[in-house]
């Protein structure tokens, strides 16, 4: 189940990394794939209301009923994803008007973007080094089926549907490297 998370986070750093890299064109003063960075954003979009929203709604109620002085992170942790999410929102609102050719001002856009990529690689940095070791210290096997239960499908599959639907971002996600390695 930890692999399994790790594993997801290390995607997600991928998908950031690929982020990045539109976002260094931006700071070139190129126009990058605004296409590309609306897929990357819509599926970042789908993978948290699909995976984060219901692992973080176990983890903490659990968390909360088992360990002492936990409160704290699991609220931090939960106002750091709202807030995450809203900048995430913001991003693709931008998007939307880029892709419709309103007027955008690129310097606000790259602001945005890079605010995103920090608070995201910073999120995910708190879940690796506060929470999983709670879950490992503090969850027994049938926590960790519940939360499995919980996970998309796996990340096998998770690639697979991005390979198909997002077929450009697809081929960006595999040139990313690996935190893993």
């Amino acid at each position: 189940m930890l692999n399994q998370l790790r594993q997801d986070h290390a995607n997600m750093a991928r998908l950031l990394h690929v982020l990045s890299l539109k976002h260094k064109t931006l700071d070139e003063g190129e126009r990058p794939n605004f296409q590309l960075v609306r897929e990357v954003v819509d599926y970042i979009l789908d993978y948290m209301k699909g995976f984060t929203v219901p692992l973080e709604q176990i983890c903490g109620e659990r968390l909360i009923a088992r360990v002492s002085g936990v409160e704290d992170l699991i609220a931090r942790l939960t106002a750091d994803y709202e807030a995450l999410h809203q900048r995430l929102m913001r991003l693709s609102e931008s998007l939307d008007m880029i892709l419709m050719d309103a007027v955008v001002p690129m310097d606000r856009f790259a602001d945005d973007l890079k605010a995103y990529l920090d608070a995201h690689r910073a999120y995910l940095r708190a879940e690796r080094e506060e929470l999983f070791p709670l879950i490992r210290d503090h969850f027994d096997d049938a926590d960790l089926d519940q939360l499995a239960r919980a996970l998309p499908e796996g990340a096998e599959q998770e690639l697979a549907r991005l390979q198909e639907a997002y077929s450009e971002l697809y081929a960006e996600f595999r040139e990313a490297p690996s935190p893993l390695t």
